[in-house]
């Protein structure tokens, strides 16, 4: 009987009432729009984009977005019917308790405590390499040694240990005042953005892009595989659901509209920096930055990475804040310690996990050079992303009579093309990255036999 217990699923019902009135209900469709594009546009554009031309796709990373773009279409569909049909905190891991059962729930649970953490750590890195930048600009750059991992040479990546720590204080005060923040970043770096194409495009030099496909079409997907990190926020919108004040509609439409947006916004700037300097050149922490300044361009490059930072900021915003409800989550249903679901009585906000995992965020950040940390980050998401396409097809077969005010078209054909597509970006990845994965899943399949089961509310009320 305890192993069938692993299976047992949480009833939707349960799962709902249990997220009734323990967060403030504040954001809107807006807010929710604006959540996805703070967390999509950030180090994909503006510190993996040169890494991912330089050393996988070249100039074809236009196609490389194309393709995580269309990965991520089908996963959004998908994620976009649980949203609004199960609107809780949690995402992928409250999807798929009340679908699959609390043994696959905890398995993505851990695995979106890895995404969300490491994904973290990679923008603070990207975020010290822009903020060095405009130190240096003032004459006040920091010594390298404070700059770089000790991979690198270093001591320690000390503006990328900070900033968690800064953002994590402010994501402990309150959810609305985040947002605010947020929405104002979001505002500053798409007009970056904005100064970056209208300066580029007119500077590309067409022989840039010859040879388009310098690594073969195998570089191609391998791009997708390393950029597909830039695509996490619309995940992260999914994880506000119990802070929207309409989650069945606003949901949706902010997973759905910040992927669009993103996506188009990704192909043009990552066709225009592989156009106005070669491909080789761009394998920097601040590649837009940098392309800018190889064409002459400083005052403009300055100001982009004045930009970076903010944009970089808001990723951090999104990602810390969605990392802190998936362990409010899993804490609720008694899987991880109660110190994880304790939510402060005046900020209405889990401030004790938000300031415990931003330290450890913090060292990561500090100690871990970027494109390590970025891979694993991908490897998690792309997991995450297969359970939830498994789950909404398992949902619909075993309550084929739930409302869902946002259906995914096509079932069971999205979710499979979600699943495809995912799985063919996973075996793009490094052998090292896939092992690491599998050493995390391992630690976190022994957590769960040894705490987690034995303190599981669900299992505790179902006998």
């Amino acid at each position: 009987m305890a192993g069938q217990g692993w299976w047992r699923t949480k009833p939707i019902d349960q799962a709902l009432e249990a997220g009734e009135g323990g967060l403030h209900r504040v954001l809107s469709g807006l807010d929710l729009t604006f959540l996805g594009i703070g967390a999509v546009i950030g180090a994909g554009i503006f510190v993996l984009t040169g890494i991912a031309a330089a050393t996988k796709a070249g100039p074809a990373l236009t196609l490389s977005f194309v393709i995580a773009g269309m990965a991520c279409l089908f996963a959004a569909l998908v994620y976009a019917e649980f949203a609004s049909t199960v609107p809780l905190s949690g995402s992928a891991y409250t999807y798929s308790y009340v679908t699959l059962g609390e043994l696959p729930a905890w398995i993505i649970g851990w695995d979106l405590i890895l995404e969300y953490s490491v994904a973290s750590a990679a923008v603070a890195i990207g975020w010290s390499g822009y903020f060095n930048r405009v130190l240096e600009g003032l004459g006040l750059g920091l010594p390298e040694m404070l700059t770089r991992t000790p991979f690198d040479g270093g001591w320690i990546n000390l503006p990328a240990f900070v900033v968690i720590l800064v953002v994590s204080a402010l994501l402990a005060v309150g959810v609305r005042e985040t947002s605010r923040f947020n929405n104002a970043m979001v505002v500053l770096k798409l007009g970056i953005i904005a100064l970056f194409l209208v300066t580029a495009i007119p500077k590309i030099d067409v022989t840039n892009w010859d040879p388009y496909f310098p690594f073969g079409w195998s570089g191609v997907v391998g791009g997708a595989g390393l950029i597909f990190f830039a695509y996490i926020g619309f995940d992260a919108v999914s994880t506000a659901a119990e802070e929207a004040r309409d989650p069945q509609r606003d949901i949706p439409r902010g997973i759905l509209g910040s992927l669009v947006i993103c996506t188009l916004i990704y192909i043009l700037v990552a066709g225009a920096l592989t156009g106005i300097v070669n491909y080789t050149q761009l394998n920097v922490p601040d590649p837009v930055a940098a392309g800018l300044a190889l064409i002459g361009a400083h005052s403009v490059a300055g100001l982009i990475s004045v930009g970076a930072i903010a944009g970089l900021s808001s990723v951090l915003l999104v990602l810390l804040y969605g990392q802190s409800r998936i362990f409010f989550a899993m804490s609720r249903d008694g899987l991880l310690p109660p110190v994880f679901s304790r939510v402060h009585p005046r900020f209405r906000t889990p401030f004790q996990v938000v300031l415990m995992t931003g330290l450890v965020v913090a060292l990561v950040a500090g100690f871990m050079p970027i494109r390590q940390v970025a891979e694993l980050v991908n490897v998690g998401t792309l997991a995450a992303f297969i359970l939830v396409s498994v789950a909404v097809m398992v949902l619909r077969y075993t309550r084929p009579d739930l409302h869902r005010p946002f259906r995914t078209p096509l079932v069971p054909l999205i979710p499979l093309l979600a699943i495809a597509f995912c799985a063919y970006l996973i075996a793009s990845l490094d052998a090292v990255t896939l092992w690491r994965f599998v050493a995390w899943m391992a630690l976190g399949m022994a957590v769960y036999v040894f705490y987690a089961r034995h303190h599981s509310r669900l299992r505790s009320e179902q006998g």
